[in-house]
């Protein structure tokens, strides 16, 4: 806090108008009514749930009485309020078990960032220029209304497009039945690291379109194709609570951990054994571990039941995948194959996992398929050490709002903004208004094409609380309140293996002139009447979340009431719902859904190896995942698990490939693809192929908040647009680069730096 700042808010009292240090008068500062009840320095904990990613963790806010600045009604104030302090993990929680990530801990600065936008906005100079004016909530939605009734009048109602980030519970409910109701495509539910190839290989080799839940606790022996399970990828809290257990939980027994990846990642740096494999080569590997295992008679192939039948060759013992026929194509030892085959299957119960880059080949859904035929060769598919579904809450289907096709957002989003690609999706006509619920694809998706499209659309309304490369086009913005000042319900995917509703209450009032967006929406209904308002019947949002949950008072599980408004009470207090019962295991071989079997095909890279002679693999950041917490200022902060980077992007470089190309660490590095070019600094990591560049994403936002904007670089811009076949999705670990020495660069590293220290590098 500036001291200016310090003198203003410390000389108001009452109504008396704020001086600065000069006895100038000052902006107007009233002191508001109290709005909380709370005893001055006692701290309450309230319930509350994690929105920094998919995984849904349960949690508790720590509020205590102080003074904010808000605003109120159109005027700026002070006021006495309960305020958030801390996050911690939930205890009770199922998913989480009273852990949190440090993404979770930087929530908090969401609420009171000083770039939130405090109040509705129009568009008031050309579009793109970040020039807004104030304007009324009421006129705010008027607009928006008169909007969606003129595409309903003229009968144009397919020309609505909604894209949000992905959601589960009811807010994603609401965002579905508006859409059906106004006769809209479905919504697109966006993110950059998507997996839609993972839910296609579950749904086809055991009937669920889910990401797993893993029983690591139980594990004696995990295999892990690429996936980060510790660091980001599905459930990473519940991962750690388990993998702990796997690791010292269980007097004289310690599970073992082999990782198989191209570049390492933080659980790869954790596992007794890494194993770098060519990229796209991964399901090579899991089907010559299978072979090993049916030719020296270690599990009968019928064992694997219709996930193996995807395979072909299953049934005659996978003669196309000998060890020593593998080891040329992946570059992995034979002699490391039967030994790793040999270990699963004496290891029960043993689990083998994929995600991350493997997935993001031209033959990932191939890979994935292998490796769910060796889970299930292994018999641990819903068996204890192994990989479950979590089950859907009673009242809902499995993978309620997961459906398989359209599998990819990418593919999705494309179409619904009229884009041609290659894949099963027609181009729809442009939208001629978008919503966009927190979503950003102008910034994380490398085809120019998506901004030029959504430049184009006449109305397109931002329910975010920040400025960012596609909210900046928004004719209209409609602020949400923060997560902590917000009704918030979650049905996690995965991570559990019970039946699990979390639900909280706002931990706190808001501090600006900010509205709940699911309130908003149900506003509009109610205003554009007829059928629209009969889908969405409920006076506010908390309404509709009491006429979804309150049903599960009937069922058994964590919450006990004799009346609806006691169980309503508790399952508030508690942080949400969850059965009492988990999964059962599952009887005799695992459901498959069964379609004709796939094929290895040799994963295709864009660009020939002569003139781009490395594979580029970006990454998830630890800190800002595919740059939506890149605003976050402890994240900038926060040092990177391998490389302790911090405040900027980096390229990681193999010693043996910086040596020769005489690369030094801290050097500015060119990497272009045929796409593109960016700049950042090198990191020589000897946790990567030789042939392969690494890089976090996360940074190089043009436009989003003092802390992102203009730092580092974006990845996402130089990937050539190669696909999944099956899904259309983006094969983001499908380009190839060449590099080159530019010149010196800035390499922040905690606790002293190559160029400058960290502190320096931060205030640029």
């Amino acid at each position: 806090m500036e001291r200016r700042d310090f003198l203003k808010i410390s000389a108001v009292s009452g109504a008396t108008a704020a001086l600065d240090a000069c006895g100038k008068p000052e902006r107007q500062l009233i002191r508001f009514i109290p709005e909380t009840d709370l005893i001055p320095g006692i701290a309450v904990w309230r319930p509350s749930v994690c929105t920094m990613c998919p995984a849904g963790c349960g949690t508790t806010v720590r509020v205590m009485e102080g003074d904010a600045e808000v605003t109120r009604k159109g005027q700026l104030g002070l006021i006495k309020m309960g305020l958030a302090k801390k996050i911690e993990g939930n205890p009770d929680h199922p998913v989480n078990h009273g852990k949190l990530c440090p993404r979770g801990q930087a929530a908090l600065q969401v609420t009171y960032h000083p770039d939130r936008i405090r109040h509705p906005l129009k568009r008031s100079g050309a579009r793109g220029s970040g020039k807004f004016q104030e304007i009324s909530w009421e006129d705010g939605i008027h607009e928006l209304v008169t909007r969606l009734a003129a595409l309903s009048s003229g009968q144009k109602t397919a020309a609505l497009a909604i894209v949000a980030k992905p959601m589960r519970g009811q807010r994603r409910v609401l965002l579905e039945s508006l859409a059906h109701a106004l006769g809209a495509p479905p919504p697109v539910f966006f993110q950059f690291f998507e997996e839609a190839v993972l839910r296609q290989a579950n749904a086809l080799s055991f009937g669920r379109a889910q990401l797993p839940t893993l029983d690591l606790a139980q594990s004696n022996y995990v295999l892990s194709f690429g996936a980060d399970f510790l660091g980001t990828w599905n459930s990473p809290v519940a991962q750690n609570v388990g993998y702990g257990e796997m690791r010292q939980g269980r007097p004289n027994l310690r599970g073992k951990l082999i990782q198989v990846e191209a570049r390492m990642s933080e659980t790869g740096a954790n596992a007794d054994q890494w194993i770098p494999a060519r990229p796209g080569t991964e399901g090579l590997v899991a089907m010559a571990l299978a072979r090993v295992i049916l030719t020296e008679n270690l599990r009968p192939a019928s064992a694997a039941g219709g996930a193996g039948e995807l395979i072909p060759g299953w049934a005659e013992g996978l003669k196309d995948y000998a060890p020593e026929k593998v080891e040329q194509s992946t570059g992995v030892p034979a002699a490391t194959i039967a030994h790793i085959a040999r270990d699963l299957a004496a290891n029960s119960p043993a689990v083998v996992i994929m995600g991350g880059a493997p997935l993001a080949q031209t033959n990932g859904l191939f890979n994935a398929l292998a490796v769910n035929a060796l889970n299930a060769l292994l018999g641990n598919v819903e068996q204890p050490g192994g990989i479950y579904f979590t089950p859907a809450p009673p009242g809902m289907a499995p993978a309620q709002g997961l459906p398989i096709q359209p599998a990819s957002a990418y593919a999705a989003l494309t179409a619904l903004l009229g884009l041609s690609t290659p894949t099963t999706l027609a181009p729809a006509s442009p939208p001629q208004v978008l919503l966009l619920d927190e979503a950003n694809p102008v910034y994380a998706l490398p085809d120019p094409r998506v901004k030029d499209a959504i430049e184009k659309i006449p109305f397109v309304v931002s329910f975010g609380g920040f400025l960012d490369e596609t909210s900046i086009f928004a004719d209209l913005i409609l602020p949400d309140h923060s997560p902590l000042e917000s009704w918030i319900d979650d049905v996690p995917e995965s991570g559990v293996t019970q039946a699990v509703v979390s639900l909280a209450p706002p931990t706190m009032k808001p501090l600006h002139h900010t509205r709940a967006t699911p309130d908003v929406l149900l506003e509009v209904a109610h205003q554009l009447g007829g059928r629209v308002s009969k889908a969405l019947p409920w006076k506010n949002y908390e309404e509709m979340l009491q006429a979804a949950w309150g049903p599960l008072q009937k069922e058994k599980g964590s919450v006990q009431a004799s009346s609806a408004d006691e169980f309503w009470s508790k399952i508030r207090k508690q942080g949400g719902w969850w059965s009492s019962e988990v999964a059962p295991a599952a009887q005799g071989r695992p459901a498959s859904a069964g379609g004709p079997p796939v094929s290895y095909k040799e994963a295709q890279f864009s660009g020939n190896a002569k003139d781009f002679p490395f594979l580029f693999m970006p990454y998830e950041s630890q800190q800002f995942l595919d740059g939506s917490l890149a605003h976050l200022p402890w994240l900038q902060e926060m040092p990177e698990v391998l490389s302790s980077v911090m405040w900027g992007s980096w390229v990681e470089i193999n010693p043996q490939t910086a040596d020769r190309l005489g690369i030094q660490q801290g050097d500015l590095i060119e990497v272009s693809s045929t796409r593109g070019t960016l700049k950042a600094s090198a990191l020589v990591f000897p946790g990567i192929a030789p042939d392969v560049i690494g890089m976090p994403a996360g940074q190089g936002h043009q436009q989003f908040t003092r802390y992102a904007t203009g730092r580092g670089a974006n990845p996402f811009k130089i990937l050539d647009p190669v696909f999944e076949p099956a899904t259309g999705s983006l094969g983001w670990a499908a380009t190839r680069v060449k590099i080159s020495r530019v010149g010196k660069g800035k390499l922040a590293l905690f606790g002293g730096s190559l160029r400058e220290s960290p502190r320096e590098f931060g205030k640029r």
